[in-house]
């Protein structure tokens, strides 16, 4: 993030191609990331999506869960153009 994303506004798209959770007190931490202003999930698994549901009780910013690429990026902008 400091890398690439130094002083600029960005939104993390992850694409879960396979099933998994994420401990969700992650998400406790990666809110105090000052320039991330959303956060989205791609997946057009069940279990994957239920899982996002409750990890995106965690997180203190917008997060929405999609279920193409194309939907999510757009969002994206959406998030970026209101920041």
């Amino acid at each position: 993030v400091d890398t690439y994303y130094k002083e600029k506004k960005f939104v993390y798209i992850t694409h879960r191609l396979h099933s998994y959770a994420v401990d969700p007190a992650i998400y406790l931490e990666t809110s105090k990331i000052s320039n991330l202003v959303g956060f989205a999930v791609v997946s057009n698994d069940y279990k994957a999506k239920s899982n996002a549901e409750v990890e995106k009780l965690f997180l203190n910013k917008p997060f929405e869960i999609f279920t193409s690429l194309k939907e999510a990026k757009s969002w994206v902008k959406t998030i970026l153009n209101n920041e």
